[in-house]
């Protein structure tokens, strides 16, 4: 969590908080998702995270990503911004936000993708027909967007 989350919550609690998330639809050259399996709930999303104080969408979702895959990303392009009622979560913690995510779709990466980290178990690239059961409530609207093949930029 970064510091300005840190901040905030000690001056709020666990009351609704406005946060800016930037997440990757990273395609292979299958052209299959990569998801990764969150620890807290187990379940599946994109590599991603939380913008810090002073950041570009672009240097937030460069920096998130290598953190949770270890792979370098190139040539992001802007898939989708999301905002609305599905944005309001509680964390099992019970913390509350209100999310705005800004989504982009790389096709172009290298590295050694990583299995496991501090906040995923494991990294796995899914098709359009075959993806799994339990997405992350948070993110199902924009991981299901790019299995119907919507094409971007999309505003929700």
């Amino acid at each position: 969590m970064n510091d300005y989350i840190q901040t905030m919550r000690r001056l709020i609690g666990q009351e609704r908080l406005i946060t800016v998330g930037c997440g990757a639809i990273i395609e292979d050259e299958l052209g299959r998702i990569l998801l990764q399996r969150r620890k807290d709930q187990n379940n599946w999303c994109l590599p991603g995270g939380l913008m810090e104080i002073g950041e570009t969408f672009i240097e937030t979702l460069f920096r998130e990503v290598e953190e949770e895959t270890n792979l370098i990303i190139e040539a992001p392009e802007l898939f989708g911004i999301y905002s609305g009622p599905s944005g309001c979560r509680e964390y099992p913690n019970g913390d509350k936000v209100f999310s705005v995510q800004i989504i982009f779709r790389v096709t172009s990466f290298h590295g050694e993708l990583k299995q496991e980290g501090p906040e995923s178990s494991e990294h796995t690239f899914f098709t359009r027909d075959n993806l799994p059961q339990t997405l992350n409530p948070g993110q199902a609207a924009f991981i299901l967007d790019w299995a119907e093949g919507l094409m971007g930029p999309i505003v929700k």
